[in-house]
């Protein structure tokens, strides 16, 4: 175990010479609070909370039912999936905003079914894949006759044969934050001709994505962790443009009608990602979401992650020296992960119980797991000093053994 590690001094050194510095004070965060975990739920940007003001008290409380129209509230879920598209480089008109994770996989898990019928009688996915995709997938699987297949990481390449009809994989391991090289995935997919959905909740705002030089075709994800988006905010879905051609939504809610407000009997999909809408949009959540999507629009990508990776080595210098009994899983190679490390330890629960009490906020993944969210517009380096300085005191005294750090939340 090496005794050398960074000093807080270089770490305030680093952050004067940040180039993304002045970006946290565009976010709302407690004093004395350390937010480390930005990949669950991003912090509150300064500018959605004037928006949401905006949003109840002139949209809502003067504008009325107007606002559909005069603020444009109909076409948010498509405006904000283009906004979405930028981030993820994919194509105008090729992402939408709408309802959540599990319920556009399961849509995108469907028309995908029912566009290539036949092929194949297996649906391969990651075992440890995150809870939704897995109860997602299995639900679809018995609905339609098929087996779930769901294997470790490393056979999946092995996996991908004939028989497979469907395969969803998470971008981003929620909880190691190993990153699957999409690139080569999609490229065998594509050899068996087996369609691909991606799960993008812990990439988009986090790693660089490249849709459609990846050649990935179909994906899902979520607002609320690197966008910013708030509690709860909606998903979003992409379709790649070819694609769209043949695929139909199996939920035909009235959003995604072609002339919704004809009011016809019959069915008819709109023409292009709208389809995959169903029912009302909720304004008030797409509001606050397109707020932290605006802002990661603005930030340039590359220089997130630049800071992203040297945040990561920076942090995990210190964890080695300071915190050895917390083991890393989290590759160290920046090709392999997201923005998030993760250690692990049998203890992690009070352990993390204890790091919150003492003002720095991770979060714990069953079992064994703590996570350290790595978000470069609010965090600094001197953040992570303070925070491994002050889990290093909790190792030391040991105080997480005590019984108010045992007891488990319902959210943990």
């Amino acid at each position: 175990m090496s005794t050398e590690y960074p000093s807080l001094s270089e770490a305030q050194a680093r952050d004067a010479a940040d180039p993304l510095r002045a970006w946290r004070d565009r976010f709302t965060l407690p004093q004395g609070v350390i937010y480390l975990d930005g990949n669950s739920l991003g912090a509150l940007p300064k500018s959605t909370a004037v928006l949401m003001r905006d949003a109840t008290e002139r949209q809502w409380g003067e504008g009325l039912i107007r606002s559909w129209n005069d603020a444009d509230w109909i076409g948010a879920p498509r405006r904000i999936g283009d906004k979405i598209a930028q981030l993820i480089r994919a194509a105008p008109g090729e992402v939408v905003v709408c309802d959540s994770v599990t319920v556009n996989l399961y849509k995108l898990m469907l028309a995908l079914l029912a566009s290539h019928p036949g092929q194949g009688r297996t649906i391969l996915t990651e075992s440890g894949n995150f809870p939704t995709d897995l109860h997602v997938a299995a639900g679809v699987a018995r609905q339609h006759g098929l087996s779930l297949d769901a294997v470790p990481r490393e056979q999946i390449a092995d996996r991908i044969g004939p028989d497979t009809a469907l395969i969803v994989l998470t971008h981003v391991h929620y909880k190691t934050g190993e990153r699957f090289d999409m690139a080569g995935v999609q490229a065998l997919a594509d050899a068996h001709n087996v369609p691909l959905i991606w799960d993008l909740s812990h990439s988009v705002g986090a790693v660089p994505l490249d849709m459609g030089g990846d050649a990935a075709r179909f994906a899902v994800g979520c607002g609320y962790k690197y966008l910013n988006g708030g509690p709860g905010a909606p998903g979003f879905l992409y379709v790649a443009g070819e694609a769209l051609e043949f695929l139909g939504s199996p939920i035909q809610g009235w959003m995604g009608h072609a002339e919704p407000f004809a009011m016809t009997d019959g069915y008819t999909p709109a023409p292009g990602i709208e389809r995959f809408l169903a029912g009302t949009p909720p304004m008030l959540s797409l509001l606050a979401l397109e707020g932290g999507v605006d802002l990661m629009v603005e930030a340039d990508d590359a220089a997130l992650w630049h800071k992203s990776q040297a945040l990561f080595d920076f942090l995990a210098q210190l964890m080695a020296a300071r915190c050895p009994d917390l083991a890393p899983i989290t590759p160290p190679r920046a090709d392999l992960r997201g923005s998030h490390a993760s250690f692990s330890h049998p203890h992690a629960w009070p352990i993390n119980r204890a790091l919150i009490e003492a003002g720095v906020i991770g979060d714990f993944r069953t079992p064994d797991v703590l996570r350290l969210g790595l978000t470069p517009l609010y965090l600094g380096f001197a953040d992570i000093w303070h925070a491994v300085d002050r889990l290093a005191a909790i190792m030391d005294d040991g105080r997480w053994q005590r019984s108010e750090y045992m007891a488990k939340t319902k959210v943990t």
